[in-house]
């Protein structure tokens, strides 16, 4: 396994209709490492957002696409998306706040 830091493991968040109605829940949605595990993510979350406290994490892992260019095939990319849930006395997460 790679050293992935903690700065490394969330690459983005995921700004979808599905994942804007989960926020009322208290559920956020991020693009990870596809390396990095619930442990590392949770960390991750709890260190980049200050007065953030995880109370459990779930992934799911997408194998890459099959892509054609003429008569060459080929894969995207492997992606990994996790969907973060907060306790109840934790803060918001400020990156949604304005969407």
């Amino acid at each position: 396994m790679a050293n992935v830091q903690y700065y490394d493991v969330i690459i983005r968040p995921v700004v979808t209709e599905k994942s804007m109605n989960s926020m009322a829940d208290r559920k956020y949605t991020f693009m990870v490492h596809p390396e990095a595990n619930k442990t590392m993510i949770k960390e991750a979350v709890e260190k980049m957002f200050e007065g953030v406290t995880v109370e459990k994490v779930n992934t799911q892992n997408k194998d890459g696409k099959t892509k054609r260019r003429g008569r060459i095939y080929g894969k995207t990319a492997k992606t990994k998306k996790a969907i973060v849930q907060l306790t109840a006395d934790s803060k918001e997460i400020e990156i949604f706040s304005g969407l």
